[in-house]
């Protein structure tokens, strides 16, 4: 999921009572959440070894610890920075306590980020298979909203308390904030157990058809903005991949009219040899639905491309049709490019994110 989400969640889970029982909870459980993004830096050796090492050892079940670690040694600094005080004084802070529970909002990252059908590699690095729930669209405004909601409403009513002279203002007040923070928990919960739900039926809608005499070798569906009963389905058959949307409201309807077409690209020694290069090998293992392009570009008398100013006589696209959404005039593809010469020795290979307009 994008940051905010991870550290409203973690915010979240401190109201919801873990910041009862030592200080400085909600502050570590709110970093802890989004810390394992951390491995944003890995971009800075490059796109494809950015690429390679997102969602790797701080998204694992084995980074976990070392992540909270950090979260809580950089805690610590602070809290010593400031002369080791605290909002309640009574309440001090339990390092052991908080390495847990920076432990926990670590785990709840990763389960965010297995929702969306970016996907997650837990068991880094005794395997590199990546999983996906694929009910989530990377920016939920449903999730947003809610946890935004159960954080900021309890302040608002303190607010009015205090106007009226109603509301507790000693230093032993008890945290507030609880029931609303619980709640939006369990209500992301439950609209996580809908989208299943609904993601469940769009699946089983498109394993049940036949494409064009074909049947389908495996399907999925993968979610849009805010409606939960609304999906782009992607199919494969032997020859070619199938993609339209989906309603899980009303499975019956004929997909014919709204399918796309797309075959599979007749393997070449330039195509095989793109899929060897470092990108990709680390882009087919991380898509689910890759194809390729190939072009071959113009080159001058000096056997230079124009364009790229390099001796590239072939360019190979890999993209992954998961994110080839159809029905919008322009959608962002998290794709790869190779630049090959005429002897298919690599010249370039970048992780891109391009723009593509529906066909």
């Amino acid at each position: 999921m994008e940051p905010v989400t991870h550290f409203l969640f973690g915010a979240a889970m401190g109201r919801a009572g873990l910041n009862r029982k030592t200080a400085l909870a909600t502050a570590t459980l709110t970093l802890a959440a989004e810390a394992a993004d951390l491995d944003v830096l890995s971009r800075f050796g490059g796109s494809a070894f950015g690429l390679n090492h997102h969602r790797g050892f701080t998204h694992s079940f084995l980074g976990v610890p070392l992540v909270a670690a950090v979260v809580v040694g950089f805690i610590y600094l602070i809290w010593r920075l400031r002369g080791r005080k605290t909002r309640n004084p009574n309440l001090p802070p339990r390092w052991r306590l908080l390495f847990a529970y920076a432990c926990l909002a670590g785990l709840s990252h990763i389960l965010l980020d297995f929702t969306n059908n970016y996907g997650v590699r837990p068991f880094w690095p005794f395997s590199e298979r990546w999983i996906s729930w694929d009910i989530d669209f990377i920016v939920e405004p449903v999730m947003l909203v809610v946890l935004t909601l159960g954080l900021i409403l309890p302040s608002l009513f303190s607010l009015i308390q205090e106007e009226i002279g109603a509301g507790d203002q000693g230093p032993r007040a008890t945290p507030k904030g609880r029931l609303a923070a619980s709640l939006a928990l369990l209500a992301i919960f439950a609209y996580w157990g809908l989208r299943d739900y609904e993601h469940r039926r769009a699946v089983a809608t498109l394993q049940s058809r036949n494409y064009r005499g074909a049947d389908a070798i495996r399907a999925s569906a993968y979610p849009y903005w805010v409606n939960p009963f609304r999906w782009y389905g992607v199919v494969e058959t032997p020859a070619f991949f199938a993609t339209m949307d989906v309603d899980s409201l009303a499975p019956e309807v004929d997909l014919e009219a709204q399918m796309q077409i797309r075959y599979k690209p007749e393997e070449t020694p330039v195509t095989l040899a793109a899929k060897k290069t470092y990108l990709g090998r680390v882009y087919l293992s991380w898509a689910q639905y890759p194809v390729t392009e190939t072009e071959q570009l113009e080159i001058d008398l000096a056997g230079n491309d124009p364009v790229n100013n390099a001796r590239a006589a072939f360019v190979v696209r890999f993209r992954d049709l998961r994110y080839d959404y159809p029905g919008r005039s322009a959608h962002t593809i998290l794709g790869a490019v190779v630049f090959l010469t005429r002897d298919l020795k690599v010249v370039e290979e970048r992780f891109e994110m391009a723009s593509t307009k529906t066909r």
